[in-house]
């Protein structure tokens, strides 16, 4: 009920501040949906984004070298002419 009443506290906060644009109403809500994900992502102590994209970039670097391998193995053998 708390995370459900912190939400509805800064939703009140906007509208007293006078954000009516949607627009930025959007925008402050993208905003304290990023911060909750960020703070809930330390509190996981899962890996930083810099780790994430060199592991992605690590497992692109394989999906290439499997589909390289793939290949070689479903290339057909070629046939010997007989003497």
């Amino acid at each position: 009920m708390s995370k459900s009443k912190f939400v509805i506290d800064k939703l009140a906060k906007l509208f007293e501040q006078g954000l009516v644009s949607y627009k930025d109403l959007s925008s402050e809500i993208i905003n304290i949906l990023k911060s909750k994900r960020d703070e809930i992502i330390f509190r996981m102590k899962i890996t930083s984004k810099e780790e994430t994209e060199v592991q992605n970039k690590r497992i692109e670097i394989l999906e290439k070298k499997i589909e390289k391998v793939e290949k070689l193995i479903k290339r057909k053998p070629k046939k010997v002419r007989k003497l």
